[in-house]
């Protein structure tokens, strides 16, 4: 239901996009837009309420605010992004759940990756803000993601690949 509702909401917003993109690219557009708007969001609330620019200590060592505030925003986002992608995005994938699951997760540990290297960059060498350095970063992250996905993750299998398997 929720499927349908959205997509509803998609169909309707694209008429005055169809013409300048394919649909799928509106579609990641609008899902990954939203996705990241909830990461931007839930950051910035984690970063300056929840952990009030504050060092993190735990036993295994201390986190910095604009790691944890990543961390946080991390654990709502990847389900979401993950299902959005799934069932709006990409649902004519020929890839089996568990291999699309398992591709997504592999994706998004080198986006983490990412994320780390350049909010530790923005934020420790150039002295960037860290919201205004997580909204560099997540440009920098998402260029990258949508290839990945659209080429790799989701892809749908050539009618030589699926016949090869049988």
């Amino acid at each position: 239901m929720l499927k349908d509702w959205i997509n509803g909401v998609l169909d309707f917003c694209y008429l005055p996009f169809r013409k300048v993109m394919p649909m799928q690219t509106f579609r990641y557009a609008a899902c990954g837009g939203g996705n990241t708007l909830l990461d931007i969001i839930l950051y910035i609330v984690s970063f300056k309420y929840l952990l009030r620019e504050q060092v993190v200590h735990t036993p295994l060592g201390a986190i910095s605010a604009p790691i944890a505030a990543f961390l946080i925003s991390f654990t709502i986002t990847f389900p979401t992004g993950f299902l959005l992608n799934r069932h709006i995005v990409f649902p004519g994938s020929t890839l089996k759940g568990r291999i699309q699951l398992f591709r997504y997760f592999l994706l998004v540990i080198v986006c983490v990756a990412l994320n780390y290297i350049f909010i530790k960059l923005f934020v420790e060498q150039f002295h960037i803000y860290a919201p205004v350095a997580k909204v560099l970063t997540t440009v920098i992250v998402i260029s990258f993601s949508y290839l990945t996905q659209k080429h790799f993750t989701f892809r749908i299998e050539s009618q030589g690949e699926v016949a090869g398997k049988q």
